[in-house]
């Protein structure tokens, strides 16, 4: 990591608060009206987004001024920092605004620093349980419920029985997943969905094993829950079995698989 950046145990520290004050922002939005608007790209935001990502950005800016945010909404705005092949902050400040607009809980607070095109530290929050998820780079990933102390997770080893594989909550496209599961040889056992980043984090403390993305996805969607897996004992990789690297032109991430070590 840089020498530039406090110690990773600082910078998880203080993501862990900033995730909880944008989470607090969100749940005083989510009890009233939302703010629901369309961006250019057709995607919907809401007023929670954009209060969200303003703790987190000034936060940030704080902690780390020296270093760039690529951050969703400021993105969406056209404000693009310049990277200068250093570390950066990917922040998604609240991933799952579909679920969010549906109320059904299954969206997160996201924040991920990298580094050499690899997320070293990620915070996932899930505003609506009080469930807080982190992993770091040779501080391994743990989990705190609803404010309490944080409890190490680990990826598990899938039973005999077959696979747990989780699909998207908004894009789940089982004919496709069907199709790589056979040719790959995987035994699929169970079938779950999940909103937003929540999915990584579940295969991360061992409720399930493998997590598949055929579909669009950007860098700042998926950062933060890979650190969590990767911390954990997991690993993202695209089709072909190369690490998930971040800072690509455009932000857009390939086709991926998301999983524990063991589910292959």
């Amino acid at each position: 990591m840089s020498r530039t950046l406090p110690p990773l145990e600082t910078l998880r520290a203080t993501c862990t608060g900033l995730a909880r004050a944008a989470a607090r922002e969100i749940m005083r939005i989510y009890a009233g009206d939302l703010g629901e608007r369309t961006k250019a790209d057709k995607s919907p935001v809401t007023d929670a987004d954009h209060a969200a990502e303003a703790v987190i950005l000034a936060g940030l800016r704080d902690l780390t001024p020296d270093t760039p945010v690529v951050a969703e909404e400021e993105m969406a705005a056209g404000r693009m920092p310049k990277l200068n092949g250093g570390p950066f902050w990917l922040v998604d400040p609240l991933d799952g605004t579909k679920e969010f607009i549906k109320r059904n809980g299954e969206f997160t607070v996201n924040i991920a620093l990298i580094d050499g095109g690899q997320p070293i530290l990620g915070i996932v929050l899930a505003p609506a349980s009080d469930i807080l998820w982190r992993g770091a780079a040779g501080l391994g990933a743990d989990k705190s419920d609803k404010g309490g102390s944080f409890q190490r997770i680990a990826t598990r080893v899938p039973p005999s029985t077959g696979l747990t594989a989780f699909a998207s909550r908004s894009h789940s496209i089982y004919s496709d997943l069907d199709i790589w599961f056979r040719s790959n040889g995987l035994t699929v056992a169970e079938r779950r969905q999940a909103g937003s980043s929540l999915k990584f984090c579940l295969i991360a403390e061992g409720q399930a094993d493998i997590y598949p993305r055929f579909g669009p996805t950007n860098e700042w969607d998926t950062a933060a829950g890979q650190a969590v897996l990767v911390a954990a004992g997991g690993e993202v990789v695209t089709t072909d079995g190369r690490a998930l690297l971040y800072g690509k032109p455009g932000f857009s991430n390939p086709h991926f698989i998301a999983r524990s070590k063991a589910a292959q």
